[in-house]
């Protein structure tokens, strides 16, 4: 009996010996297992870079807690593993989960502050076996580290999907999300970014919420051409302190001059966001008594330009099928006139289908009279970035546009072999100067003929980048359709261009990271309700129940000898 109790005992002193020793052990050797088949949980390299760059405490405060469906509460879960895998790497990463409605007395007051940062709720509804509740959601987290801070949007924005199915993409995003307002916070801003001007491109009030959001990772500053004209050189070497050129949706002609100093600019290094309309036509110019105007080409005198890079911009309107909606006036109801939308065939719904990180994982960007564009074959790569649809043509210039024409049902049997014209375009390579073998329009001491390792992105379409305004005149969110309520994806699709333009350190490539999250199909829970409680509920019950009585009869029955 005494020889029993003496091996119990050292059997007891030894476990608890190796669990010192291991718990010791794990104090100096950290090791994590990610055991997921997509590999969700273990962080890119560039996400680790980033990370480990943070030298003082980075707070993050998600407000994704609550009440609120299942559907949230993945979303909430997957978003916790991952900062868990954020803090593990480095400990100056603090994260807390809050309720921001927890106080009833106050929620009020919250709902009005949260919606003046711009952090705006989402009315859920909730359907538990045909009862329906709403319940208010933040699907926001806030990064702060010292004075700087950032907005982190959790849930992604998808017409059309399911709640489900917008977790799923959102859960996709989130380490790119987060990687990136941690880098922004972070770390001082090094980048510059120009805006041009000059050549009637759109007023600033028109791109304010593009050069808002800029102006969170980027310096960013307007530049006009105008000093081109007396010193063209002094203007080149000033333009050539930036990293990132905008040309946004320019009206008036440019001048050789300018083309060169633009192509010197890009010969160098300097990164270029073309947004070019090729036709003239707006859809202000349509409200008219007639409902109806000319569409024409527009002489930007660049088309020899994009010609040498790699592209060819041609003067017609895309017609598509699938498109956004435009709201028209059908008359007056007592006070109020009364809008119904209608389908607008000169306003392409581009939905992306590249796997470049730049596209990968957006909802649909709404184009207005996008032109078609052709790559040209030379030492450029060229990629499609966006593209019509299959059931699109194209209309020749000049045309006739007419707000009548939302009356138009095509036949299909119009778009047959026709369709998938390129809208934007991303150009990379060693770019060669137009000007080339021929006389410069002004003396350069530092011309030259081909530049190094470059990247340019053509959209032919100046609207992506427009804002709306709101009936004060301030503008409202980029993508945003005041018209319709609809918001669209060209904000995201706008910042992805700028970050992959300017980033060397290969974050925007996160995106292209690919999860598989399990969702349960409500409907079919709902129909085996009752069976599902039993295998998720009675049966792992009725196992350890099973397990103990064997384990007692066994125990019973080796000590009863």
């Amino acid at each position: 009996m005494m020889s029993a109790t003496k091996n119990n005992l050292k059997k007891v002193l030894t476990t608890v010996a190796l669990i010192i020793v291991l718990n010791f052990a794990g104090h100096f050797v950290f090791k994590r297992f990610d055991l997921t088949s997509d590999k969700r949980y273990t962080l890119s390299q560039t996400s680790l870079n980033i990370v480990s760059e943070v030298k003082e405490p980075l707070y993050i405060d998600v407000f994704l807690e609550g009440e609120f469906p299942g559907e949230f509460k993945k979303l909430q879960t997957e978003t916790q593993q991952l900062l868990e895998e954020f803090k593990a790497e480095n400990p100056n990463i603090i994260f807390q989960f809050v309720n921001p409605l927890e106080d009833e007395d106050q929620k009020v007051a919250t709902l009005q502050s949260f919606m003046e940062r711009g952090l705006t709720p989402v009315n859920v509804t909730v359907n538990d076996k045909g009862q329906q509740t709403q319940e208010i959601v933040f699907p926001w987290a806030v990064a702060s580290c010292a004075n700087r801070s950032v907005k982190v949007p959790l849930l992604k924005n998808m017409m059309g999907a399911s709640t489900a199915e917008k977790v799923v993409s959102s859960v996709q995003h989130l380490e790119y999300a987060f990687a990136n307002a941690i880098n922004t916070v972070a770390k001082d801003k090094q980048k510059k970014v120009v805006i041009l001007n000059g050549n009637g491109e759109l007023q600033d009030r028109y791109m304010a919420d593009f050069i808002k959001s800029v102006k969170d990772n980027y310096y960013i500053g307007p530049f006009t051409l105008d000093s081109v004209a007396k010193s063209p050189n002094e203007t080149l070497k000033y333009l050539k302190k930036y990293d990132l050129a905008v040309i946004a949706k320019p009206t008036e002609a440019f001048t050789e001059e300018e083309k060169q100093v633009l192509d010197q600019f890009i010969i160098s290094g300097g990164k270029t966001l073309w947004l070019v309309d090729q036709v003239n036509m707006e859809m202000d110019s349509l409200y008219n008594e007639m409902g109806s105007n000319l569409a024409f080409p527009r002489d930007l005198n660049l088309n020899d330009m994009f010609f040498k890079y790699g592209v060819r911009m041609r003067p017609d309107l895309i017609f598509d099928l699938q498109n956004t909606p435009i709201a028209l006036a059908t008359g007056e109801q007592g006070s109020a006139t009364q809008y119904t939308q209608y389908p607008w065939f000169f306003s392409p719904m581009i939905y992306p289908t590249s796997k470049n990180p730049i596209v990968s994982n957006l909802d649909g960007i709404k184009f207005e009279f996008a032109s078609p564009m052709e790559p040209l074959k030379n030492d450029i790569k060229k990629t499609v970035l966006l593209q019509s649809s299959q059931a699109s043509k194209i209309i020749g210039t000049p045309s006739q546009i007419s707000l009548t024409m939302v009356s138009l049902r095509p036949d299909r049997k119009e778009f047959e072999s026709k369709g998938n014209y390129p809208v934007a375009l991303l150009l990379e390579g060693q770019f060669h100067s137009m000007y080339q073998n021929r006389v410069l329009p002004f003396k350069d001491a530092t011309f030259q003929n081909k530049g190094k390792n470059n990247k340019m992105i053509v959209i032919s379409d100046g609207d992506v980048i427009k804002n709306q305004l709101d009936k004060n005149g301030q503008p409202l969110e980029l993508g945003y359709d005041k018209w319709t309520n609809n918001l669209y994806a060209n904000k995201e699709f706008l910042m992805n261009c700028v970050n992959y333009l300017l980033d060397d350190n290969g974050l925007i490539n996160i995106r292209s990271k690919e999860v598989d999250l399990p969702i349960l199909d409500k409907e079919k829970v709902y129909d085996t309700y009752t069976l599902s409680q039993v295998i998720t509920v009675a049966v792992p019950i009725g196992i350890l129940m099973l397990f103990g009585v064997v384990f007692t009869f066994l125990r019973k029955r080796k000590y009863s000898k």
